[in-house]
């Protein structure tokens, strides 16, 4: 299976939202509660590349199948070298090694930026993208309990980081 991984188009935007949807409804990977509608999506997309921030997709066969971004972590000045990344693929593309690419490509994407630090907030739950982190030398720093309400529940936001200098 050949992937290509390339920058985001606006076309793209409808597969994307269907994947962020698919998940704000059937898990906590994010804590919206939720589905965005293509126009926020799109809105959300603009702003971030408005900032020179990259929003990178993987193809195969023609299809998007997941798509991978960073943007700041914080809105202060002094955070400006610190970004929070968010990777997503497809269902039926899971362990197929994507996301591992749109990952590898985001951290080079952010050494080239001459960013210092990645941040992932993960729910503390998965367990998958918490062993997906550790794989490229994300460290957990910070347990934060009961950030999060969703399905009825307390969630608690796990914060890796990796250093890339």
């Amino acid at each position: 299976m050949e992937v290509l991984i390339r920058n985001y188009k606006k076309e793209d935007a409808a597969i994307l939202v269907d994947i962020i949807n698919y998940n704000i409804l059937n898990s906590t990977s994010l804590y919206d509660y939720h589905p965005r509608t293509l126009e926020n999506q799109i809105a959300i997309f603009e702003d971030k590349l408005n900032k020179g921030f990259p929003i990178i997709v993987a193809v195969v066969e023609n299809q998007v199948v997941g798509f991978g971004y960073y943007s700041e972590f914080r809105f202060r000045e002094a955070y400006r070298f610190t970004v929070e990344h968010s990777v997503y693929v497809l269902n039926n593309f899971h362990g197929k090694g994507i996301g591992k690419l749109l990952m590898q490509r985001l951290i080079d994407l952010a050494k080239q930026q001459k960013l210092h630090t990645m941040i992932a907030v993960i729910d503390s739950e998965n367990q998958n993208s918490i062993n997906f982190h550790e794989q490229f030398g994300f460290k957990t720093v910070a347990v934060l309990r009961e950030t999060g309400f969703k399905f009825n529940r307390w969630l608690h936001s796990q914060l890796m980081q990796l250093l890339l200098e």
